[in-house]
């Protein structure tokens, strides 16, 4: 352990506990306490706020186990005392914790003593990465509404609501509930329409938690969507795709990356994990087609295009409808379809030629496979790398919406969904039906599965662009740069987007932005 680890260590200071409570939704521990303040000395303050809530989480294992954290009134007293946090005796149930006043004295958790330092460094590191997240998204949420006295209490309410349901306060949370009920308008201000989908989420997630001082919780269910509700989701994505640029961001990058992979080529071969959303008409590939056939030189002899999910029957009719397109540009396309849903692909599912190029697409995919073990994403990515790809494109959500801790993920999705909808304020008037169908039927039910999932149930586990680089060089993947951030501004200004939209280059990705929040981000990587 480095002196630097060991500072950061030393320079925490937790404040006084007022309360403990253990949350088996969040497999981690709540505390509530007077006023949270403690900073990472010299470097920066962290967070004031009264009534604050700050969930500290168990260590967990590969194998899914949660080690119990201990609590002890005193440095001094962690230092020599093994004492189990929880009594052993099953007939009470507070688990309340007295204050201590002794100015002497630092109210703190301490863990098991066969766990190492740098476990205790992660754990509290974890809770000032938790309370940073809220502090940062609360200020920016804030100086968007401070002009607006009735948005900065609606910010505030909703805020105090979501600590309700973390504290398990059902009754408080209720109340709450109810008033933003009434504050929360689908064709209000941007604020108001976001308020009403995390509203919902929040209302989601009460149910499914019990009272403070039991044991156990409902199960988040699985989610089970009818046809209907599905017919929304896939109107919504279609307006997405046509109105916004987020998409057709991913899909600009991503072609432009596969175009100079496939440069000189003749034996090409595409694995799209998703068949880019399932979207109607197979608008990227299309795309490709023509840039494939206006290149320099012939034609490709073979261009396949392998579709991997569980849509099987509209992918072949994507399928049908690309293999006419191809014709009209005397380009032989051969497009096949794996029925398979991501976690359970395996390299033998991929039919690969010799003497073909393969690049592998991912648009908005891989998030859904990352779970607490990361055992589902490291399959899928050993598949990708068993194949040889000469590139893999991936194109992901630019947030984090996957951390440890209710209060923070919570904080970081008001943020980015803020973004979004101030984004969508610019684009269509106020009363637009096409606005309310994107909002509530494709970006509300991410919200949700965000805010009351929990466990296989919470698909939508987007993160950060540096998250995505940890993880691809741990699975064995280089980074290869993307150098063309000027061509993709010109396509940004080429497309009619709003003013606001920007596209920046971060360590060799491209990301594109709203008023500087990143909302998607593109990148590539070879094997």
């Amino acid at each position: 352990m480095t002196d630097d680890m060991a500072n950061v260590f030393l320079s925490l200071e937790p404040c006084n506990v007022d309360q403990i409570v253990y949350d088996p939704l969040e497999n981690g521990l709540y505390l509530t306490h007077k006023q949270l303040s403690y900073s990472l000395n010299p470097y920066t303050s962290v967070l004031k706020r009264n009534a604050a809530n700050v969930m500290i989480s168990t260590l967990s294992n590969q194998s899914g186990d949660f080690k119990r954290l201990r609590r002890t009134p005193s440095l001094g007293e962690s230092l020599g005392s093994n004492s189990s946090f929880y009594s052993t005796d099953n007939s009470s149930s507070n688990c309340s914790i007295p204050r201590n006043d002794s100015t002497n004295s630092v109210n703190t958790l301490s863990l098991p003593s066969k766990l190492h330092f740098r476990d205790h460094v992660w754990a509290l590191n974890q809770r000032y990465l938790a309370a940073e997240a809220i502090e940062e998204a609360a200020a920016d949420i804030l100086n968007q509404e401070e002009e607006n006295g009735e948005g900065m209490k609606l910010v505030q309410l909703l805020i105090t609501c979501a600590e309700a349901v973390a504290c398990r306060d059902k009754s408080r949370a209720s109340v709450l509930l109810s008033e933003l009920r009434a504050s929360s308008l689908v064709f209000g201000t941007s604020f108001q329409r976001v308020a009403s989908c995390f509203m919902q989420g929040l209302a989601d997630r009460l149910a499914l938690v019990q009272p403070r001082g039991t044991v156990g919780y409902v199960a988040t269910p699985a989610m089970n969507k009818t046809d209907i509700a599905l017919e929304k989701k896939e109107e919504a994505l279609r307006l997405l795709y046509e109105i916004c640029p987020h998409i057709q961001f991913g899909h600009f990058v991503a072609n432009c990356s596969i175009l100079e992979a496939f440069e000189g080529e003749s034996f090409i071969h595409v694995v799209d994990l998703g068949m880019s959303l399932g979207l109607p008409h197979g608008q990227q590939w299309r795309r490709l087609i023509q840039n494939l056939a206006n290149r320099p030189g012939p034609p490709p002899h073979r261009l396949r295009i392998t579709a991997v999910g569980q849509n099987i029957e509209k992918f072949e009719i994507i399928g049908d409808e690309l293999e006419a397109y191809a014709r009209t540009f005397s380009i032989n396309l051969e497009f096949s379809a794996v029925e398979s849903n991501l976690e359970n692909l395996k390299p033998k599912d991929i039919k690969v030629y010799d003497g073909e190029v393969l690049v592998v697409n991912s648009i908005l995919q891989l998030h859904c496979v990352v779970k607490e073990s990361r055992g589902a994403l490291n399959s899928v990515l050993q598949v990708v790398h068993e194949l040889s790809p000469k590139i893999l494109v991936l194109v992901e959500q630019d947030s984090s919406h996957n951390g440890p801790f209710f209060l923070g993920r919570f904080m970081e999705a008001l943020h980015y969904y803020s973004a979004i909808f101030d984004s969508l304020d610019a684009m269509l008037p106020k009363y637009d039906t096409r606005r309310a169908k994107i909002e509530q039927f494709y970006f509300a039910e991410e919200i949700k599965n965000i805010v009351s999932c929990e466990g296989p149930a919470r698909v939508e586990r987007h993160e950060r662009v540096d998250q995505w680089r940890r993880r691809m060089s741990r699975a064995g993947f280089q980074a290869a740069p993307i150098k063309m951030v000027s061509q993709a501004k010109q396509w940004l200004a080429k497309v009619n987007a709003y003013e606001g939209f920007t596209i920046t280059e971060e360590k060799g990705c491209l990301v594109l932005g709203w008023k500087s929040k990143p909302i998607v981000a593109a990148s590539c990587w070879k094997c």
